[in-house]
């Protein structure tokens, strides 16, 4: 049957593909059979530090929020495991580089761990070994002419400075602003491209107002506004800092990492579905983007008068919750990002929260401020690994042109996108998650949307923050089982080489297992080994929804 099904969904893609290039060639535009990248656009693959590094009390390392909070409350992790050992990149670190040359990609995407290169997260104590790791690193991947993307925080606050009320403390910025300014004197002169903080949504909603990630405050409607605040002028300065004493001599770059689902219109004709829709995008990713790259600066005007009208309404007297810049912090902030990094996965059916936003979210709290209800529900979107993430395609492109229109054409660097399963090598499904995520990348850069590159996620199985170890979205498969933690590459890690090496999407490029990947296939653990048995049927059921998704899209 599936055999039927990948020939009925190459040719309805062929046919698709026919019809877009007769409509370029309308409007005058070069014609041809395979949808090219440009010449320069960056392809990468990503990691992060807690996910794939393990030696969490190594030489001497600091403890981090997730270390803490892993080994304080292991319930609140699915399987209850935590990242102390996980990829052991800390030693399996040459490995990784033979994995990224493999894959053809021009950049590695990773982050460096605060606490492991300052133990206490102060300037008085700096790990020599930690600094050696990451120039290690960084000076293996220029060996091979692969470009490091260096993000600064990625979630790893050192718990003593959580104690302090980590990103809810103003002190966090000159300490933030200290540990920059040393990986930039340690690493600058071989690092060029850089981000700041990764997902700050992330950073300051999941880990202040819900029990979601480190440091999992659960104090919804407060805490994650003065979180976001600090980190956006924590970002500032060390952005500042960096243009006027690093960035002349150095001559890199350096940005930020927003993320997103897209909210999609419940009913695309409803007024007030649109209106929940853009509300929506304003709250999660214009939060953080509209201070850095508007016109104007500062908050979304639909957040600060929402907020500051349901503060009043919930007894707050005249203070907002939301904190207010001063039109000095405005002007400082306004223009601290070289490129705009985004994250996406997925994306969320939206509609408004009744016309009296009551009795879905507790009060006060973000998405009771934001007064939109998200679902997936009803939606014949695949699945995947993960119950929050779906395939639709459609909504990176309507991301992209969102950002684009919004900000006034930035540069954009997809920093993060990718697919989670639960194991097995034939990753098929990842494959289809790749080419039609890229292909609505390649029709946003067409439409006029400035993405210069795409980062893969990730690099290898990891560990995957709350799901612990039950969710796979690495090109490579890692056997955290075996002292070395052996690294296989899957089916998807052969495809996406074979898109960055031709600069192209080659739907018919669907290789099965070699006798190496057949000879691991057959030792997988249990899950896995079931899995990998159902490949067959993943693939089938993927093929089959694909081909629904890409007439849907363009009828």
């Amino acid at each position: 049957m599936w055999q039927m099904l990948l020939k009925i969904t190459l040719l309805a893609l062929a046919l698709e593909q026919s019809s877009r290039c007769a409509a370029a060639a309308t409007l005058g535009s070069p014609t041809s059979n395979a949808r090219h990248f440009p010449n320069d656009f960056l392809w990468g693959v990503g990691s992060s530090s807690y996910q794939i590094e393990g030696g969490w009390n190594a030489d001497d390392k600091g403890e981090s929020i997730w270390d803490y909070m892993t080994h304080k409350n292991p319930e609140k992790i699915v399987d209850q495991s935590n990242g102390d050992i996980t990829a052991d990149s800390y030693h399996q670190w040459r490995r990784d580089v033979e994995m990224v040359r493999e894959l053809h990609v021009t950049t590695y995407r990773f982050s460096l761990s605060w606490p492991r290169i300052m133990p206490g997260g102060y300037m008085n104590q700096v790990s020599t070994a930690g600094i050696k790791y990451y120039s290690n690193l960084i000076d293996e991947l220029l060996k091979y002419n692969i470009t490091p993307m260096v993000t600064i925080y990625h979630w790893e606050l050192p718990q003593r400075l959580q104690e302090l009320g980590g990103w809810t403390n103003p002190e966090i910025i000159p300490l933030f602003k200290d540990y920059a300014r040393l990986v930039l004197e340690m690493y600058g002169d071989r690092v060029k491209l850089w981000t700041t903080i990764n997902e700050p949504w992330h950073v300051c909603e999941h880990g202040y107002g819900v029990d979601y990630m480190a440091p999992s405050y659960n104090f919804p409607g407060i805490p994650a506004y003065l979180c976001g605040h600090n980190l956006l002028k924590a970002h500032a300065e060390v952005v500042h800092m960096y243009r006027e004493h690093f960035q002349p001599r150095q001559a890199g770059r350096i940005g930020i990492t927003l993320d997103t689902s897209w909210p999609e219109p419940r009913n695309p004709d409803s007024a007030e579905d649109r209106e929940a829709s853009d509300r929506a995008v304003q709250f999660y990713v214009g939060w953080f983007a509209h201070p850095i790259f508007s016109k104007h600066g500062n908050y979304p005007k639909i957040m600060i008068e929402r907020i500051r009208n349901l503060s009043k309404q919930q007894g707050f007297g005249a203070r907002s919750r939301l904190p207010e810049f001063t039109n000095e912090e405005i002007h400082r902030i306004r223009g601290t990002s070289d490129f705009f990094g985004i994250n996406s996965y997925t994306s969320n059916l939206v509609t408004p929260n009744g016309h009296n936003n009551t009795g879905k979210f507790p009060v006060p709290s973000f998405n009771h401020d934001m007064g939109v209800v998200e679902s997936q529900a009803g939606v014949d979107w695949p699945g995947s690994g993960s119950f929050w993430l779906k395939v639709y395609p459609k909504g990176m492109y309507n991301l992209l042109m969102w950002i684009h229109r919004e900000y006034n054409g930035p540069e954009i660097i997809v920093t993060e996108n990718g697919v989670s399963d639960r194991g097995g090598l034939e990753d098929y499904a990842r494959v289809d998650y790749h080419n039609l995520y890229l292909s609505a990348v390649l029709d946003a850069i067409e439409d006029g949307a400035n993405v210069s590159g795409y980062i893969a996620w990730s690099l290898m199985d990891s560990y995957e923050w709350k799901a612990g170890y039950t969710e796979k979205f690495g090109l490579y498969h890692v056997d955290f089982s075996a002292p070395n933690r052996t690294r296989t590459p899957k089916i998807s890690a052969r495809v996406f080489a074979n898109i960055c090496k031709t600069n192209a999407i080659d739907w018919s490029y669907r290789p099965a297992l070699d006798e190496h990947q057949l000879v691991v296939a057959a030792r997988l653990p249990a899950l896995e080994t079931e899995a990998a048995a159902n490949a067959a049927a993943t693939f089938s059921w993927s093929l089959a929804l694909l081909l629904g998704v890409v007439l849907a899209w363009h009828s």
